[in-house]
């Protein structure tokens, strides 16, 4: 294994930078190029193989595109400098029958009904989706995931989705499939006699309507000895698993990831591909099958792809620490891991843990609250370009991996690209963005941080920062500009008073626009966790526990 950087933050506030170069049974995985200047970009994150967007300002996966980096960069009306509370504010709530915890996406000109509309697509715990005209809020279109005689699953005596259970993974859109285009949902509902179900839908964007014979039942079975398993085998209970994670439509596959209830056992940490013209199960894959718990859910983090792999952060579980002569572990079980997913198969190919993995499940600090990042590739001083994911669970830590060789487990030491240890200050229940060489955090109780990247490496401390913190779950920043300009940072904060922040991209410290600011004018509500803003067409939308709240000039 090799690790090029490691970054700590000594007792006294003093920062320690060592560098730890050795060898690895992977080689030196990066890419000589002589094309790319040092420290710069190679290459952009691309939605490449992903969902498919038919204009360049579509919204139609979980922070904007497969990489999840969170960038809006066809925002032409939004700038620094109209963002203030004189000129900018909220303009509406489109009211649903449910929380909205998936994020609201949108597809510009769009053909319903013989006339040509902007669309919002959103969904509920109530188990419907919505299509409103994103101009005016009149609704389109709307739908139930639910079967005859059933209703949205109850919360399991469980806090985290409450008070019901509908749709709560952000959708995934493909404009190119079907008729007209499909969205894809995953839906969990209760029947009649008790049994609950998880379904997958692919609904036709210009009505609603069911595609490829859907919906599909989720079911899946996966050899291993496991939690819950009998005779060798174990067996998906829909009742047991929630699909918090955002979907990852990739290569005409739609990917399902699945969590616990409040952690109620027996459960494991399954994976599962749909094929998006079908609906038929393409892929399973259980990455705890030997051990229990392991689940993936990011809080709402959708699992990052570079177009060839998947990578996501596994919640606490088991992990076997003693390794075969690959490196992986014995029993196949990656709790707690950054992990790498080779498509075909559906595996694990590689993969990043700590070295006090075992501790850290122990005292629930696995990595797995927070969501993976891939970023562009990077030159460094020398032209090497290198290749690297980065993410942030509840230890502090900013863990930046080489995608094509991620580390693996070390019980003395973490043998990783580079590693930022107490740069932020609490736990991460979400994901980051990047935006112009810059890597934004914001964790539990701290301010969103931003972290430059220069000859392949994020900045040993931060260039800038907001100048409020947030409580929980802290935030998901989300980023508007016009492909390289006017940046903005746009943040949703959780409370009994729910917030919009804007700030500019290239300051943190300069905030543009908080929603608080204009009194009860600009008020929508209480907060609702884990809730990234999504920006398009000139407008700013926040879900909320019953609608979405809409921002934008008040001269639109």
């Amino acid at each position: 294994m090799n690790a090029r950087f490691s970054v700590c933050a000594a007792a006294l506030g003093a920062v320690l930078i060592t560098a730890i170069i050795g060898a690895c049974s992977g080689g030196d995985s990066s890419v000589s190029s002589t094309s790319a200047a040092a420290g710069k970009a190679a290459s952009s994150v691309s939605n490449a193989a992903g969902a498919t967007a038919g204009n360049a300002m579509d919204v139609v996966t979980w922070h904007n595109d497969i990489a999840r980096t969170g960038q809006q960069l066809a925002e032409t009306v939004l700038t620094p400098a109209n963002v203030t509370k004189n000129a900018f504010g909220k303009l509406a709530i489109y009211s649903v029958d449910g929380a909205v915890d998936a994020e609201p996406l949108f597809l510009a000109g769009v053909t319903i009904a013989g006339a040509t509309h902007n669309v919002l697509y959103v969904a509920t715990e109530n188990a419907s989706v919505y299509a409103f005209d994103a101009d005016n809020g009149t609704v389109l279109w709307k739908v139930s995931t639910l079967g005859n005689g059933e209703k949205p699953s109850d919360d399991h005596n469980c806090h985290q989705i409450t008070p019901t259970i509908g749709v709560t993974a952000t959708p995934v859109i493909d404009r190119t499939r079907g008729p007209n285009g499909a969205i894809y949902v995953v839906g969990m509902s209760k029947d009649g006699s008790g049994g609950y179900h998880q379904r997958i839908h692919a609904l036709d964007v210009t009505t609603g309507a069911e595609l490829f014979n859907g919906p599909t039942e989720i079911r899946a079975t996966y050899p291993g000895s496991g939690a819950g398993s009998q005779n060798g085998t174990l067996t998906f209970d829909p009742g047991q698993y929630a699909e918090r994670a955002g979907l990852l439509l990739l290569n005409g596959v739609v990917y399902t990831t699945w969590t616990s209830h409040c952690d109620y056992m027996p459960y494991t940490g399954w994976v599962m591909g749909y094929d998006a013209n079908t609906l038929q199960q393409a892929s399973v894959l259980n990455v705890t099958p030997n051990g229990q718990m392991g689940s993936i859910w990011m809080s709402g983090a959708g699992p990052a792809s570079d177009g060839e792999a998947i990578y996501l952060l596994d919640a606490n579980g088991t992990f076997d620490p003693t390794q075969n002569e690959h490196e992986m572990p014995i029993n196949g079980n990656f709790g707690n891991g950054f992990l790498r997913l080779n498509l075909a198969p559906l595996r694990v190919q590689d993969y990043f843990q700590p070295s006090n993995t075992v501790q850290e499940t122990n005292e629930d600090e696995d990595l797995g609250s927070g969501g993976a990042m891939v970023l562009p590739d990077f030159a460094d001083a020398n032209g090497k370009v290198w290749r690297l994911a980065v993410g942030a669970g509840k230890n502090s830590t900013i863990y930046v991996v080489n995608r094509w060789s991620m580390g693996k487990f070390d019980s003395n030491a973490d043998h990783i690209y580079q590693e930022l240890v107490g740069q932020i200050r609490g736990p991460m229940f979400g994901a980051p963005a990047y935006f112009n060489n810059t890597v934004y955090f914001g964790s539990v109780n701290d301010t969103i941080k931003a972290f430059t990247v220069s000859n392949a490496a994020l900045s040993a401390t931060p260039s800038s920062q907001t100048p409020n913190a947030f409580g929980f779950p802290g935030a998901t920043p989300s980023v508007s500009a016009n492909g390289a300009s006017n940046g903005i940072v746009w943040a949703a904060e959780n409370g009994s008073i729910g917030v919009l922040r804007a700030y500019d991209a290239a300051n943190l410290a300069h905030e543009l626009y908080s929603s608080v600011d204009a009194g009860a004018r600009d008020q929508f509500g209480p907060g609702n966790k884990f809730i990234t803003p999504m920006i398009a067409n000139g407008k700013v939308y926040v879900g909320t526990t019953s609608g979405v709240a809409v921002f934008g000039l008040f001269s639109q």
